[in-house]
């Protein structure tokens, strides 16, 4: 079982760590690699300008930090293109499809970034280029892999012409055009391999000998050289075992486009409906779900995600045990179809913690209007897979997701809950992807999301922002202040604007606007949008008068941030407009991020 993500670079423990994995497989599977080469790969990450080349390094790992192989693919934005620099796998490592996952990874990414292709080197399988028997057996396994791709090397060029005489097995250039994509002019080509020979081999090629290769590529469009291994492009799974760069791997073709491709990831909370208080003005209701469920069918913008169950760790990381433990204990200690309403609060002494669960449900509580029974656990926790299902899948392909879900989460702090929201699943979240790099969390309910802001208010690594009714006349009334900045560490990376009753877009927008430019300056690897519906016109718990226009435009300023996002479903309580506002919000976001 493993996973395949993007690693930006080594400033994060896990990412760190996952590098020096991949430099230990350079080692051992490029022995004549120059070590200097291989310690260069963290700044080869940071510097791209240094490099002339995006580097994008995709590792594959059991989600414990065991690196069980990796891929790095080069990026040129300027010309289009993509090369796969390395791909292999760990040391004595037992193939289990790892190669064709990193492969097929790397081509989602460079169908994503309208690549042209992706052009690789492959050491030869003719004998009389490579006369070790050995050695050509490799290389046929290799090409063979490739080829169930659709990849083979450019005919009629000189790139396998050796550098300097008495040389041996010279590479053959090799393309992917993923299955669909044109084949490059000769023009195009020509500049694309000037661009390797000197990105990559300045040093080492003389400029009579990169002038002289650039110059043999006359085909218009290039011809790739006919199929050796395979007879069709499979679309189906393979089990053939394949070498790649000394590691033995098998391999699993793709189809022609990969699943994720300009998609939006859609998990839905399959236990919500179990949280139902059926009480006279208590919107937060069943009917949310299938609302926006209803609005989506036929859009063909999301691709739904099996919901998988994670740890509880990951809960408890972010609220307290104690609190943790009453929510579980309701599904035992409350009976069926009873709700329990707190109603006395821990004003004075509350280290004092009662006996009494009625009682409980007060010192836990920030208000009046949550109530606990026997579901709430498991309705909130399935959430909380939910989300996390999500970001797995933002980790692995990048790209947007959305976790459709109820009850809500963005008022849970770390010890109380309210607001008809029991655990935080947004900071759940968030704090998940805080292993790997730093994180934005983007509130846009109608009310202030204190729980991220009080779970990461001490946080440097998770820049928290929310734009909301103002406290002075909204809930939850006592924070969502402006002068509210963090504390310790975290000062400075809390930000709140709170907004008068009746704001209408356009000034919210502006306000919208000096958060981006926040979240911009901060950089964080994944961003994550707590979406209120409530900003609409007509919400039961809203003043502003927002249109499906207004949610459509709003979410293309978000996309045109381009951060891997997750958007986690918060409030939102008029139903006739819940599934047509959510609609044009995702409408908005996927065009925009993927323009």
């Amino acid at each position: 079982m493993f996973r395949i993500r993007k690693v930006n670079d080594d400033l994060f423990p896990m990412n760190k760590n996952a590098v020096e994995q991949v430099m230990e497989i350079l080692r051992h599977h490029f022995s004549d690699m120059k070590e200097e080469k291989i310690l260069s790969l963290p700044e080869q990450l940071r510097n791209p300008l240094k490099y002339r080349f995006r580097s994008i390094l995709f590792v594959a790992d059991k989600f414990n930090g065991t690196i069980r192989g990796f891929a790095l693919l080069l990026h040129a934005p300027d010309l289009d293109f993509c090369f796969l620099d390395y791909i292999a796998t760990g040391k004595n490592q037992v193939s289990s499809g790892i190669g064709g996952a990193l492969y097929s990874r790397c081509r989602e990414e460079a169908l994503l970034l309208n690549c042209c292709g992706i052009f690789m080197e492959c050491l030869p399988d003719d004998p009389l280029l490579c006369d070790n028997p050995q050695l050509l057996k490799q290389n046929a396994s290799r090409l063979k892999f490739y080829e169930g791709f659709g990849a083979r090397p450019i005919a009629n060029t000189l790139y396998e012409t050796p550098v300097k005489e008495g040389e041996t097995c010279p590479p053959y250039l090799v393309f992917d055009c993923l299955n669909g994509n044109p084949m490059p002019t000769a023009k195009n080509t020509r500049r694309i391999v000037n661009a390797i020979l000197r990105r990559k081999y300045g040093d080492y090629c003389p400029i009579d000998y990169i002038n002289r290769v650039v110059d043999s590529f006359q085909d218009d469009p290039v011809l790739l050289r006919p199929f050796r291994y395979v007879k069709t492009i499979a679309t189906k799974k393979n089990n053939h075992t394949d070498d790649i760069s000394g590691a033995t791997v098998s391999g699993n073709t793709p189809s022609t486009q990969p699943p994720a491709l300009k998609t939006v990831f859609l998990a839905v909370n399959d236990e919500h409906a179990i949280h139902h208080v059926r009480e006279v003005g208590y919107v937060e209701a069943p009917v949310r779900i299938p609302g926006i469920l209803k609005a989506f069918e036929n859009s063909n913008l999301f691709q739904n995600l099996v919901v998988k169950s994670f740890p509880e760790k990951f809960i408890r990381q972010v609220h307290q045990k104690d609190m943790v433990d009453f929510l579980k204990s309701a599904g035992t200690n409350f009976p069926a179809g009873n709700s329990i309403y707190p109603y006395i609060f821990p004003i004075r002494n509350a280290h004092k913690k009662p006996t009494d669960t009625s009682v409980l449900a007060g010192y836990y509580c920030i208000d009046t209007f949550t109530p606990i029974h026997k579901n709430v656990w498991k309705a909130a926790s399935r959430a909380v897979d939910c989300a996390l299902s999500c970001a797995n899948a933002l980790i692995e392909h990048g790209g947007l997701a959305y976790a459709l879900v109820r009850p809500p989460g963005h008022h849970a702090e770390s010890r109380v809950f309210g607001g008809f929201c029991y655990l935080n699943t947004a900071a759940v979240a968030a704090n998940y992807f805080s292993m790997l790099g730093k994180v934005a969390i983007l509130d846009i309910d109608y009310h202030h999301g204190n729980g991220q802001q009080e779970i990461f208010y001490q946080r440097k690594d998770v820049l928290t922002l929310s734009l909301h009714g103002h406290p002075a006349t909204t809930y939850p009334y006592f924070c969502g202040f402006r002068d509210e900045k963090g504390a310790g560490e975290g000062l400075g990376y809390n930000y709140n604007y709170p907004l008068k009753e009746g704001t209408d877009a356009g000034t919210y927008r502006t306000v919208l606007l000096e958060a981006l430019q926040r979240i911009e300056t901060f950089k964080p690897a994944f961003l994550v949008v707590c979406l209120g519906l409530d900003t609409a016109k007509g919400d039961p718990t809203g003043t502003f008068t927002f249109t499906a226009r207004d949610f459509e435009v709003n979410a293309g300023m978000i996309s045109r941030l381009k951060i891997p996002t997750l958007v986690v479903q918060e409030g939102g309580y008029l139903s006739r407009t819940l599934g047509i506002n959510a609609l044009n919000f995702f409408k908005g976001l996927r065009k925009g991020f993927y323009s």
